[in-house]
């Protein structure tokens, strides 16, 4: 990629590949921590992807067409809005993926830690796309990387704390 192109996008990419990862892997930790199944996790989490990327990639392009109208400037909207949407869904699937393989291999073992599994492969991509923004942005990469988990560290929390909260008021 050129240098112009890592920097036009790296807004979109960040905030696409965060919210992706991070509101995907709330779904799949508020899910399981209402011990609900792993069939509802795959509906909610790719109910979530379709739903909240384009959401998002629609309100990415409101804002830069309004900025744009605003400003004078002519900043492309709708390549400003795919990047955002393409970031969140591929970025926002690796939270899943854990859980189509156990869908997919019926192996035991995946069946059996799909939820650690997403939690590992959740890590590391919200790792890497905080890498890639300290790289891009000349920031510290690890600052970045470490930075970016935390924030989704906190949300999954969060997410599976409310779920199993409601449970047991719902429940009891």
């Amino acid at each position: 990629m050129k240098k112009s192109f890592e920097r036009k996008y790296l807004p979109e990419f960040v905030y696409g590949g965060i919210d992706g990862a991070v509101t995907t892997f709330a779904v799949v930790s508020g899910v399981l921590g209402a011990s609900l199944s792993a069939s509802i996790v795959l509906i909610l989490g790719f109910a979530n992807l379709i739903a909240d990327g384009f959401s998002m990639a629609v309100s990415n392009y409101l804002s830069v067409k309004s900025r744009n109208d605003v400003q004078g400037k002519r900043a492309n909207a709708v390549k400003s809005a795919l990047a955002t949407f393409a970031s969140f869904c591929a970025i926002g699937f690796i939270p899943l993926f854990s859980f189509v393989m156990a869908l997919v291999t019926n192996n035991p073992l995946t069946i059996k830690n799909q939820f650690y599994y997403s939690i590992l492969l959740t890590l590391i991509a919200l790792g890497c796309v905080g890498w890639v923004k300290g790289k891009i942005s000349q920031k510290n990469e690890i600052k970045s990387s470490v930075h970016t988990i935390l924030i989704g560290g906190i949300a999954a929390a969060l997410a599976f704390a409310t779920g199993y909260l409601i449970k047991n008021l719902v429940i009891g």
